[in-house]
């Protein structure tokens, strides 16, 4: 007797299919989550980019393949080091930042989330990670975020080992709570501080000239020596290290308003620190970090979350002041202006063209930022009742950076 599959059953085995392929590809562990130092591995991160914008399974594969041989910095990916040393629950922490035992870290995270579960894990570890979210230029936190969000269990692993061995840390503990930076809401308080950096433009200019140069007290400044190859990570660290008041000061709607505001307010004005340097590379990270740490603060016992949006709008800042150039307030304002409750008609023919343009545009990307940031937007875009802002954002792509001198400059760390 023959026996009839309806479509829905085919459909149902086309998923299934295209789910164990991707499942496989973030499954794989032969690869250091770095190369060439400290540049990260962000295959996996593409890889969930690319299911979420509903690329083929075929197409994922193939980026994951094209990336292992080389990446858009021209290298390829490198194999798995052995660990120095034998991760344990009584040492863990004191590997923060040490750059150190990559595959130990993700071996001892599997132990535990196997003894205890991941929520549990996450609520005992991700206090003491989390200041350390800015790390590896935020991509350990993307790791752990996007595994988060796609539900993978190695990736999810690997971004809590790398969260340890990247750690630099925003200092929480100089944060108070303060009136020194005014507004209602994130875009307030963000043209806020651009005012008050500009009513000083010289004192600022010193500070970040202090950061860039590395003059900064020792032991403030201490981070992993390969960090110095690195102008962008290296530079950030020394910010976060300094500090600055403006950085440190958190604003009065970050304790008293509702977490879900506060995430839809940060989401939005990321979106504008975007859109006023439209395709920066930096500026990016902003979007597709924050991304990950509201994926990792939902899985968090509720007394934790609202630490998470602290430690972010602080190392925004962070981020933000370390190139010594923040965008104009004017340019903040005037983008608020324009974007501001200002949403697509859904179904009108020209926006659904313009996203299937640019999610097809990023799914032939070999950049794999770019469609992380597709990804987000467009995710954004339907959960706010599709703001134009998010949309704008997704058609900015970005180029991949070249690297700076000091690169070769310096020998790279090849330690295990």
């Amino acid at each position: 007797m023959n026996t009839v599959i309806s479509a829905s059953e085919r459909t149902a085995d086309v998923c299934q299919n295209r789910r164990a392929r991707i499942d496989a590809l973030l499954a794989d562990a032969s690869h250091h989550i770095e190369f060439n130092g400290h540049l990260s591995n962000h295959n996996k991160h593409a890889v969930v980019a690319l299911a979420g914008l509903n690329a083929s399974a075929g197409r994922i594969e193939e980026y994951y393949r094209q990336y292992v041989q080389e990446t858009t910095y021209g290298y390829g990916l490198e194999p798995k080091r052995p660990s120095r040393v034998a991760v344990t629950h009584e040492n863990c922490l004191s590997l923060l930042g040490q750059r150190t035992s990559f595959s130990s870290l993700c071996e001892f995270f599997d132990g535990e989330i196997a003894r205890h579960g991941l929520n549990a894990v996450l609520a005992e570890w991700m206090p003491a990670l989390m200041p350390g979210w800015v790390g590896a230029f935020t991509h350990a936190t993307i790791h752990l975020g996007w595994g988060l969000d796609y539900g993978h269990p190695r990736m999810i692993t690997e971004g809590l080992a790398y969260m340890v061995f990247s750690w630099v840390s925003c200092h929480p503990q100089r944060q108070r709570v303060s009136e020194l930076v005014s507004g209602n809401n994130a875009i307030e308080s963000l043209i806020a501080v651009a005012d008050m950096l500009e009513q000083d433009p010289v004192a600022f200019q010193a500070w970040a000239a202090r950061v860039q140069n590395g003059e900064i007290a020792p032991k403030k400044a201490q981070c992993h020596p390969e960090l110095k190859r690195s102008g962008l990570q290296y530079r950030i660290a020394m910010a976060l290290a300094e500090g600055h008041p403006l950085m440190d000061a958190v604003p009065g709607w970050l304790v008293s308003e509702p977490l879900e505001a506060i995430w839809q307010q940060l989401h939005y004005c990321v979106a504008i620190i975007y859109l006023a340097r439209p395709g920066d590379f930096v500026n990016l990270h902003l979007i597709t970090s924050l991304h990950a740490m509201e994926e990792i603060a939902a899985r968090l016992p509720q007394t934790h979350r609202r630490s998470v949006v602290r430690c972010f709008w602080q190392g925004m800042m962070g981020v933000l002041f370390s190139g010594g150039d923040v965008p104009a307030s004017a340019t903040f304002a005037e983008l608020h202006a324009r974007w501001q409750g200002v949403t697509d008609n859904a179904n009108a023919p020209d926006i659904r063209a313009n996203w299937q343009t640019v999610i097809d545009a990023a799914i032939a990307e070999a950049e794999e930022h770019n469609p992380k940031l597709v990804y987000v937007a467009q995710k954004l875009w339907q959960r706010t009742g599709y703001q134009s802002v998010y949309r704008a954002a997704a058609n900015c792509f970005t180029t991949t950076p070249e690297l700076p001198p000091s690169f070769d400059e310096l020998e790279a760390d090849r330690g295990m």
